[in-house]
Order: structure tokens, then C-alpha cells, then sequence
């Protein structure tokens, strides 16, 4: 893991001796103030907490920030069975799935803008904004009929609330954990998981009682009341005042780290097809293995909640071995688990996939974060590249459902070329980072000595 520069030290701290110096002898009251003021500053940026409470309370804030960005777009699986057989029935599975990739785009996609105002302080106003546009976008959902009021409210609108709240998660947590970053961003990652899961029962066990409307409203309505205890909570490590200093959206010098260019095509090539079996599971286990259709709903949260494990486990082995080999590792195994989906038409069978595929997909979604972090110099670059980074996975995000669902042959429920496109994008994906792993294994040391 990267540690930061000297001259990010923003704040000094008192030393013991100094303490017990004041301590025994009388000091004046200007003296007693400059203490006082000290006390209310926050640890100097250079000596990265690590732990303790405070710190532990922004990875609580970040899971809730996870639960209701990634929490809401992971749920859009279940969502889009319900279009197809009811409300846009008369739209193509295509067309659908455009509404759930735009509200994943957007939400990675405005890393771009949300980096820099994270870097400038603005993470309060980054969260309150995206609460805002998120409530807003699932209130009007529940009132849509039509196929360009729900890509209008649940694409646009709630993809910008999404992504506004999203970047605060990952790149505060960050600034808080060097030896322990990629556990604390599995535990945060983790929240998307935990949300999917809750987020998919509720729609699950509401819909067929309260009707769409009130369903999806109550999930708006959970959104609010967990997005402000975030907003309470989360407080920023840079202080507002030397975070003010102009950034460009791009930090092109990002561009001149090797490192940085391997991952982010990594990132791109994987997240084509990672996202793809948590968009057709659904539906898959209705039309391929005559799977009922409340069953079919908790292959869903089933894999969503082994995505939690897969977003935790893998941090601590990757605070051990390095993020990058555990990274590769997993997304090869993912690939090797979509192919196998091909052959499975079974419930048994689809639970086990489930399960495993959450797993180390898990994985592949929360260890990109630390990463990225790693490679960055200071705290006032870890907003702006991993906005840009966000940047390449989603357009991988964007384009890759979309495509599956043109290759999904409905009519025959045969779906071999969309599952073969899922895997062999992600098989790429892992053979990048197999690439980042050996670079800064081996290259890099040998070209600094």
C-alpha cells in the first residue's frame, strides 16, 4: 500500500514530553487556547488512523452509502422480471436492461465530477444531493407507466442520486485505512450486497400485496431514513479550507503510472460481463429450469448475500498477499463459473451458482477500490482517480447487458452466446490483471533499484 507524502502533513500533534511538560508547570492562558484548538483539529494527514472508533464509524457510514447505491442498482434484476411480464411486456429484454445499465453508468460515471468535489470537501453536499435525486427518483418510479418515464426516474434519476452518494463511500474510507484499506472497502463494499438482498425481499413480499407503486415506495422510503444516518456520521479527513484548491476533473499525470493504466483496463474488460448474471438469474431459472417464480426471486438475494462474504473474505487476504493477485484470482474463477452456468438447469444447481458466482464476483467489484488507492501519492488524488477509474468499468457496466440481452434467444430460452460473451469478457478482465500482478511484483521493483 502506498503511503503518503511529507508534505501532506496539514496538522502537528503534541508530543508526551511536551504534555507532561505542561502538565507540571504553570501555563498562560494563551497557551491554554492554542491547546484547545489543537485538541479540536483532526490527526495530522500523514498518520492514517488505521482503526479506533471514529474511523470504524465512516466504514458504518460508507456500508449504508453502499447499501442504498450498489444496494439499489443490484436490485434492478428483480425489477426487470417484473417489466417484462407486466408493465413493459411490450419492450424487448434489450430495451429493459437499458434502463438498470444506465442507472449503473451513471453511477459510476459521475465519479468523474463527484472526485474532484470530493477532493475540494464537498462530500456532505455529494451525499445530501444524492439522497435527494435517489428518494426522488424511486417516488416517481412508483408513479411510471410508460417506457420513457421509468428510464427518465429510474435510470437517470436515481443512477445520478446513486452515483452521487457512491463516491463518498469508497474514497473517504480510503483516507482513513492504509494497512487495513482493502478490508475496511470489503466491509463498505459489502453494503451493496446486504442492500440488494433487503431491497430484493421487499419488492418480493410487497408487490403481489401493495401493489408496485407502494412497494417501490417503501424502498424509497428505507433509502431516505439509512442515507441520513450517513449523512450524520461521515466526516472528511482533509480540511475543507486546503481541500478548496482548484482540480481538474482529469489528473492526467494519472495516465503516466503503469499501474494505474493496467487496472483500469482490467476494470473496462470484466465489468462487460460481471454484472450479467445478476440481471438474467432471474428470469434464466423461470424460462431454462422452470424454476417458481418466488424461488427465482431469491436466487437473487441469495447471490447478492454471498457477494457480502466475497466483498470482506477477499479484503483480508488481500491486506495479506496484495489486492492484485487476489484480484485476478477471483475474476478467472468467475469466468470459469459463468461457463459452467451453461450447463446448469437445475434449482440445486442454480443455488450453488449463485452462491459461488457472489462469492468471487464479490471480490472483483471491492478490490479495484483499494487498488486504485494504492497507486495514488496523497489524499488529494484518491477522489479524482478513482472517479476516473470508475470511468472504465462503467462503460463496461453500460454496454454489457444490453448486448447479452440482444443474444438472449427468448423464444427458444436459449442463452449459451449470452452466457459465453458474459465469461469470456471476464476471462479477459482477470488475464489483465494477472498482467497488473506480475508488473508490480516483478517489473516494477527491478526498474526502482
Amino acid at each position: 500500500m502506498s503511503t503518503l507524502a511529507p508534505n501532506e502533513t496539514l496538522f502537528a500533534s503534541n508530543t508526551p514530553d511536551a504534555e507532561a511538560t505542561s502538565s507540571s508547570t504553570a501555563v498562560s492562558e494563551p497557551r491554554i487556547q492554542d491547546d484547545e484548538k489543537e485538541k479540536q483539529q483532526p490527526p495530522p494527514a500523514d498518520q492514517i488512523p488505521n482503526g479506533g472508533f471514529h474511523a470504524w464509524l465512516q466504514v458504518f457510514g460508507a456500508f449504508l452509502l453502499f447499501f442504498n447505491s450498489w444496494g439499489i442498482i443490484n436490485t434492478f434484476g428483480a425489477f426487470q422480471t417484473y417489466y417484462e411480464f407486466n408493465s413493459l411486456k411490450s419492450s424487448s429484454s434489450s430495451s429493459i436492461s437499458w434502463i438498470g445499465t444506465v442507472q449503473g453508468f451513471l453511477l459510476i460515471i459521475f465519479g468523474l465530477v463527484g472526485g474532484p468535489a470530493f477532493d475540494k470537501g464537498f462530500y456532505r453536499e455529494l451525499i445530501a444531493g444524492g439522497t435527494i435525486f435517489l428518494v426522488f427518483g424511486m417516488m416517481m418510479t412508483s408513479l411510471c407507466t410508460e417506457y420513457y418515464q421509468f428510464f427518465l426516474a429510474q435510470g437517470l434519476c436515481v443512477g445520478l442520486g446513486a452515483g452521487a452518494v457512491f463516491l463518498p463511500s469508497v474514497a473517504l474510507v480510503a483516507t482513513y485505512f492504509s494497512t487495513k484499506r482493502a478490508l475496511a472497502t470489503g466491509i463498505t463494499a459489502a453494503g451493496g450486497s446486504v442492500g440488494s438482498v433487503i431491497y430484493t425481499i421487499v419488492f418480493r413480499q410487497l408487490q403481489p400485496r401493495l401493489g408496485f407503486p407502494w412497494a417501490t415506495r417503501i424502498i424509497g422510503f428505507i433509502a431516505l431514513g439509512t442515507l441520513l444516518i450517513s449523512l450524520a456520521i461521515m466526516r472528511s479527513r482533509s480540511p475543507r479550507d486546503a481541500a478548496k484548491k482548484a482540480r481538474k476533473l482529469v489528473d492526467l499525470s494519472a495516465f503516466q503510472s503503469v499501474p494505474f493504466n493496467i487496472c483500469v483496463t482490467g476494470m473496462f474488460v470484466a465489468f462487460i460481463g460481471l454484472y450479467i448474471p445478476f440481471f438474467d438469474i432471474i428470469t434464466y431459472a423461470q424460462t431454462h429450469a422452470n424454476v417458481s417464480e418466488d424461488m427465482s426471486f431469491y436466487l437473487l438475494s441469495i447471490m447478492n448475500a454471498a457477494s457480502a462474504l466475497g466483498r470482506i473474505i477477499p479484503g483480508l487476504l488481500a491486506d495479506r498477499f496484495g489486492a492484485p493477485i487476489i484480484l485476478a484470482t477471483l475474476t478467472i474463477f468467475s469466468a470459469i463459473l459463468v461457463f459452467a452456468w451453461i450447463a446448469i438447469d437445475t434449482l440445486a444447481g442454480l443455488i450453488v451458482f449463485s452462491i459461488l458466482y457472489g462469492f468471487t464476483s464479490g471480490g472483483v467489484v471491492s478490490l479495484p477500490v483499494s487498488t486504485i488507492a494504492s497507486f495514488t501519492n496523497h489524499l488529494g488524488q484518491v477522489g479524482t482517480w478513482m472517479g476516473m477509474a470508475f470511468c472504465f468499468n462503467g462503460l463496461g457496466f453500460l454496454i454489457g447487458n444490453p448486448i447479452a440481452g440482444t443474444l438472449i434467444n427468448t423464444e427458444k430460452d436459449d442463452y449459451v452466446r449470452a452466457i459465453v460473451f458474459a465469461g469470456a469478457t471476464i476471462v479477459g478482465g482477470g488475464i489483465v490483471w494477472w498482467v497488473l500482478w506480475v508488473y508490480v511484483t516483478f517489473i516494477k521493483p527491478k526498474s526502482k533499484s
